[in-house]
């Protein structure tokens, strides 16, 4: 062979040595890809050895050869053949040292099928064949069982992809197979007959591997140039990365890893067929998998086991012509057969933007252009309805949508208008390139008998001739004859019975001729009954049995469509030429009545009887077809606006765009209709009124898929509980005074989706709707089913399960799926769990009741009610009935008053520094002593006084301010004849004037926060993107930074409204107060720290003048830490408490005594009260769980931990692990030690003689010359001079210079 040659090597006494020397060539006998071996040709087989020990064997069977030539050349001495096959010899590491050093020199074997009968040569580089022989021949036992499992259509697929492989241009075409079914449909059957047809061709290979980001060597089943891939069963749903699965269907060239070997770069020729039980993740219109997949459904029809097994056994007798076959079927639909092939279905159920666009298609397509804030909107929509639980961000979103527009513009003007962002040019032919071809019957309204059932029905009803102007012959009066008497065939009159009505359908074409067409399509979509073409062979007559009074029937139900009634003495003028043969059907309702309104406002005297007459039309039961469903829609809605009833359904809106797109014929018209539709009323609805009882009923809801659970109770009662009550209960429960926690937000649109006929799984629906925080899935007549909301009334902002941990109160967890069904014997479960919660509600009701007092008197002063939100409240008492205060509001530039201010990109700075964007912050951490403390009084209001922001309502908002500053001194005469006296009520004695300061405090401080939101509110100036509210004060206390600075004193924190300043004098003081009347503020000097400790921005620890230690921020306000170093106080069980909360769910690993992989994961719940317990004593990692996966919780690293509430029950607490708190203390002293000596800072005298009241500044704090020098020479003798170390207070020469 080529790649070495023999060399003959003579030694001592005449041995000849032989062996292979390999040659550093290209070589036509051998292969090398990646520095190792592919192949090499074996000339006896005519075929190309993938087996490495082939070249050992051929190169040993060449010495061998060559050894017999030399003898029989008469080589006289011994031979001595160096086999590779001994590893003595060295030549097999010569070998393996050759091929590292060789650069790749190989071709792609096995490129194309070799069958038994094939003819080959060594060109066509082939290392194996097929077992059977390429021919035609019986396929009967693949038909039946194929033909079984498949349909046509889905058959055809699978057996073109079979046969481009066998043709050999598979390698040529992008597309992969994917069959998707249920288990057991047949998947793996086809699967099995691939493998058996391609046997030797094919390998496995795992989809999920090649879609995720960190599998290197996931091309490695591809090494050996298969031509057919198979995965029986794949999971496609869950793609982070496609590239790698693109690359291979595509046939492109791509890196190839295998482990212990060098990559290199190959072509894969497989054809990809995948299993699945799961739909492939289809991540947008671009994805190249859309554009590749050819996804096939089996039929779910079954082959009886028996009879499958026969089949199955039978099947490998057939290969060769089933080959064949599949190769026939190709080349008849050709190489390009499914290349523009979209799978649809596939899409449907995985491309949520596809989805968003289908579900749009007949809008996008009308209006064939739409802005991006348009489109946006249309997207969120779609997504609350659809229950997407994770949307595209705006940005993505723009990128998207261009997949489906031809042009997308930065700015275009439309009638004269500028926009945005403008997509146009919709591309619909990406949905209509897999729309049915087969046609259906136009109309299922069919006339095609001659003979009528009527005549017989009707044969004894009053009937008569024409005249020749045909009008009847005679009055009814003197007519005789019956309809068995005439030929129906002519024209005459027939008087029906007073219960059976005609509709009329006369409607015209676009050239006023009456149509058949029309015709038939409208009374098609009629309830089905017996019909007949009218006199003139073009008109439709309907019959139908009424089951009312025809009398109130009205005669025109919508234009061209007639009510024929035959009371008095109205006849129906007849001609019979084609009818059907269908009975008179009997209906009850969805005619219109005759001098009424479309809505009846008996029935719809509530949004629930709207509701439910909208629903009716939806599931057409009140009109047959979608345009008059969607015309009486439009007709009772706007009734139900015009009658001043107050009513909001705007979550029913995308149902009903829905509904209107579905309309085969008229879906523009009724898309247009759907957007003049009054979804609301112009004021939101009324809170119930009048109750059943006075007394106060705490409620709260669970809902699962299978389940509703509703427990109450009475103030100081017991609880109720409600297992799946009926919409009756549930209306009986609502006319109690009810109090929920966020029940405003959840457990009122819970009971009312209930009261309006939600079953189990729509109330599930909905409750997820709503905790993903969907937009439009609230009733907005169940905000006001409660009488109050805790959570809305609290000033404490919090979750009930921290209130339950901060209270005491026994908090349980319930443990069990939440999207799951809940078994019945677990049911009680459930409810013991809501009735802990209801308990709960009741607890933090008591514990707030301030803040109810509160909502009371602002229920009061308001004019609302107490379960109106404190928004509410304060925009009333503020702006009266002002819809739109907004409008007479006064924006202030803050560049006039501060020079120099910018605000740029949301960045707002001042004097060379940020200014921050909610409250100005500056530190200088250190420890200092005699530091005054001086806050502005109510800053965010004053300067939202000062800057006129309200317009004529500041004076509104200024008298809140000022009469809650009467309260307090106690001028109540004068608080009085504020706001126009509505305050005097609440100030009858000192306490009813406390609760309404409370209450003014509430308003007040609700305000500014509303100012700066990012919900559009009636406190919210549309101008003010810069929060100037906080920004004014954060100006001023920059300019006032720098001015104390200026006089020679240090400012060591701002925060907000406060400054800090060592050793302050009462002149600075005084400059400060004035300084800031100046702007409008009001300064207080609020506590004069005697030693102070600033840590950083946040956190401080400081020791007032009465000796009491304040701690800001949670590091020394941690209670052990507290009380260890500073307060000295008892350390209880409720310090060594740790509560922890999380948004997923936390959770106890007791693996304790486990292997290092085992666990046990007890549930907690969002939140929890936990003790860290010493080792060996049954306590737990603290986890949070996250998308599956588990992590430590923050802060209990490296410590094992319990619920407190087990530790009480269990008597564990002298086991609670108090490293983990002397852990806080060391880190709290170590934070405060790196600005200075602990002891001193902690100590109250630095020896027993130091009086109380004397300055004590540390010796550390004076340069070294001055202790030394200065303080014997100037200060002894002085009056404030105590000893070498302390002044008295007022020492003017001590400093606070840090050493």
């Amino acid at each position: 062979m080529d790649f070495y040659q023999i060399i003959e090597k003579p030694g001592k006494n005449g041995v000849i040595e032989i062996y292979p020397d390999f040659k550093a060539c290209r070589s036509k006998d051998l292969m090398i890809r990646g520095r190792s071996f592919y192949a090499i040709w074996d000339d006896e087989k005519q075929i190309w050895s993938t087996d490495e020990y082939d070249v050992q064997r051929l190169v040993d069977q060449e010495l061998e050869e060559y050894a017999k030539k030399m003898k029989k050349k008469g080589m006289r001495g011994q031979i001595v053949i160096k086999r590779m096959m001994y590893f003595s010899t060295n030549m097999w590491k010569n070998y393996r040292a050759f091929l590292r050093e060789m650069s790749d020199s190989s071709i792609q074997l096995d490129n194309q099928l070799t069958f038994q009968n094939s003819k080959v040569k060594k060109t066509d580089y082939i290392s194996k064949r097929l077992p059977y022989p390429l021919e035609e021949g019986s396929i009967s036992a693949y038909n039946e069982l194929i033909g079984t499992l498949y349909e046509p259509e889905e058959r055809q697929k699978l057996e073109w992809a079979i046969g481009a492989i066998i043709s050999g241009d598979a390698k040529f075409i992008q597309k992969f197979i994917v069959l998707y079914g249920e288990s057991g449909s047949g998947k793996s059957t086809f699967l099995n007959v691939v493998q058996k047809l391609f046997e030797g061709y094919y390998t496995t290979f795992e989809a999920k591997a090649l879609t995720v980001s960190n599998n290197s060597f996931s091309t490695e089943p591809f090494k050996t140039n298969p031509l057919v891939a198979i995965q029986h069963d794949g999971d496609l749903s869950r793609i982070e990365d496609n590239t790698k699965l693109n690359s291979i269907v595509a046939h492109e060239e791509m890196t190839m890893n295998e482990k212990y070997r060098p990559s290199y770069t190959a072509r894969s020729n497989a054809f990809l067929f995948m299993g699945t039980n799961k739909p492939v993740k289809i991540t947008d219109a671009k994805s190249g998998i859309i554009r590749r997949l050819i996804d096939v459904r089996p039929s779910g029809n079954k082959v009886p086991n028996k009879r499958y097994h026969i089949l199955i056994s039978q099947i490998d007798f057939e290969l060769g012509a089933i080959a064949w076959h599949c190769l026939q079927v190709y080349n008849s639909m050709g190489k390009n057969y499914y290349s523009s092939y979209r799978p649809l279905e596939m899409i449907f159920q995985t491309d949520v933007f596809f989805n968003f666009i289908e579900a749009n298609y007949h809008v996008l397509k009308k209006e064939d252009g739409v802005s991006l804030s348009q489109g946006y909107e249309m997207y969120k929509a779609y997504c609350d309805e659809a229950l997407v639980d994770f949307k595209l961000p705006r940005h993505k979103f723009r990128e998207e949508m261009k997949s489906y527009f031809e042009t997308f513009s930065d700015v275009v003007r439309i009638d004269g208008k500028q926009i945005r962002s403008y997509y146009s040019g919709f591309l619909s032919g990406k949905f209509a390139v897999n729309e049915e071809k087969t046609e259906e019957p136009p109309y299922s309204l069919v006339l095609d008998n001659k003979s009528s059932i009527l005549d017989d029905l009707l044969r004894d009803c009053p009937a008569q001739y024409t005249t020749q102007s045909e009008t009847p012959e005679k009055k009814w009066v003197e007519v005789t004859t019956k309809l068995s008497d005439i030929d129906t065939r002519e024209l005459h009159y027939l008087r029906p019975p007073l219960n059976h009505i005609v509709i009329d359908f006369d409607l015209k074409d676009s050239t006023g001729e009456k149509s058949m067409e029309l015709n038939l399509e409208a009374a098609s979509k009629w309830p089905a009954t017996y019909a007949e073409f009218s006199k003139s062979g073009a008109g439709i007559h309907l019959h139908y049995n009424y089951a009312g009074d025809v009398k109130k029937l009205s005669r025109v139900y919508s234009e061209g469509v007639e009510i024929k009634v035959f009371n008095g003495q109205a006849s129906l003028r007849r001609k019979l030429s084609l009818c059907n043969n269908l009975p008179i059907a009997t209906i009850n309702s969805g005619l219109p009545l005759k001098g009424e309104k479309m809505i009846n406002f008996e029935t719809v005297k509530s949004e629930k009887g709207l509701r439910d007459l909208i629903t009716r039309n939806l599931k057409k039961e009140i009109h047959p077809g979608t345009k008059p469903s969607v015309d009486f829609i439009y007709k009772i809605l706007d009734d139900t606006y015009k009658s001043g009833m107050k009513y909001d359904v705007t979550d029913m809106r995308p149902k009903i765009l829905s509904f209107a797109n579905n309309s085969s014929n008229q879906a523009d018209y009724c898309i247009k209709l759907v957007n003049k539709m009054s979804f609301a009323s112009e004021e939101p609805s009324d809170a119930v009124s009048e109750y059943q009882s006075d007394e106060l009923i705490f409620y709260d809801v669970e809902v699962f898929p299978n389940l509703l659970v509703v427990v109450w109770k009475r103030e100081g009662g017991t609880k109720i509980k409600m297992i799946n009550p009926s919409s009756k209960d549930i209306e009986e429960l609502m006319k109690f005074k009810l109090i929920g926690y966020n029940c405003r937000r959840y457990d009122n649109h819970i009971l009312y989706a209930r009261y309006i006929g939600y079953n189990n799984q729509q109330l599930f629906e909905l409750s997820q709707k709503i905790i993903n925080g969907s937009r439009n899935c609230m009733f907005g007549e169940a905000y006001n089913i409660s009488y109050t909301d805790v959570y809305d009334f609290s000033s404490k902002k919090q979750g009930l399960k921290k209130f339950q941990i901060e209270l005491g109160i026994h908090h349980q967890e319930l443990g069990l799926p939440w999207d799951q069904p809940v078994p019945e014997e677990l049911w009680d479960k459930v409810a013991d769990y809501c009735g802990n919660d209801v308990d709960a509600t009741e607890a933090v009701f008591h514990e707030r009741k301030q803040d109810f007092v509160a909502r009371l008197i602002l229920s009061d002063l308001s004019g609302l009610t107490p379960n109106d939100t404190t928004q509410m409240h304060t925009a009333k008492i503020i702006f009266g009935n002002d819809k739109k205060p907004q409008d007479k509001f006064i924006y202030t530039d803050l560049r006039e008053e501060f020079p120099g201010y910018i605000y740029e990109n949301g960045k707002s700075t001042y004097r060379d520094e940020e200014t921050g964007e909610g409250g100005y912050v500056y530190a200088e951490p250190g420890m200092y002593t005699n530091v005054a403390v001086l806050d502005i009084a109510s800053m965010h209001p004053t300067s939202l006084v000062n800057m006129n922001m309200f317009g004529p309502y500041t004076k509104n908002f200024k008298e809140l301010l000022d009469a809650r500053l009467l309260i307090k001194h106690k001028e109540y005469n004068k608080a009085k004849k504020m706001l126009g006296g509505i305050l005097e009520n609440h100030l009858t004695n000192e306490e009813d004037s406390g609760a309404l300061s409370y209450a003014l405090k509430i308003v007040i401080n609700i305000v500014y926060g509303l100012t700066s939101a990012k919900f559009e509110n009636k406190f919210k100036d549309p101008r003010n993107k810069d929060n100037i509210v906080a920004k004014r004060g954060a100006l001023f206390m920059i300019d006032l930074k720098h001015a104390v600075q200026e006089k020679g004193f240090q400012v060591v924190h701002i925060k907000t409204d406060s400054i800090k300043i060592p050793n302050a004098t009462q002149e600075i003081i005084d400059f400060i107060f004035n300084f800031g009347k100046e702007y409008g503020y009001t300064f207080e000097h609020e506590e004069t720290y005697s030693r102070f400790c600033l840590v950083n921005d946040a956190v401080y620890i400081a020791r007032k003048q009465n000796g009491k230690w304040e701690a800001v921020g949670a590091q020394f306000a941690q209670p052990y830490v507290f009380k260890t170093l500073f307060s000295h106080e008892p350390i209880t069980f409720d310090d060594m408490c740790e509560t922890k909360t999380v948004t997923t769910a936390l959770y106890l690993d007791m693996n304790e005594g486990l292997g290092e992989e085992e666990h046990d994961y007890h549930f907690v719940g969002r939140a929890g009260s936990f003790c860290p317990i010493r080792p060996g004593f049954g306590g737990g990692v603290l986890l949070r769980e996250k998308e599956g996966k588990y992590y430590a919780a923050t802060g209990s690293k490296g410590f094992r931990w319990l619920e407190a509430e087990m530790v009480k029950i269990m008597g564990k607490e002298d086991e609670i692990d108090r490293k983990y708190y002397d852990n806080l203390v060391d880190a709290a002293v170590g934070d405060i030690s790196e600005f200075g000596d602990f002891e001193w800072f902690i100590s109250d005298y630095l020896d027993e003689e130091t009086p109380i009241g004397f300055t004590e500044t540390p010796p550390w704090c004076y340069p070294t010359d001055y202790v030394v020098d200065i303080d014997r020479k100037k200060c002894k003798g002085c009056s404030n001079y105590y000893d070498d170390k302390h002044f008295g207070p007022s020492c003017k020469e001590q400093r606070n210079i840090p050493f």
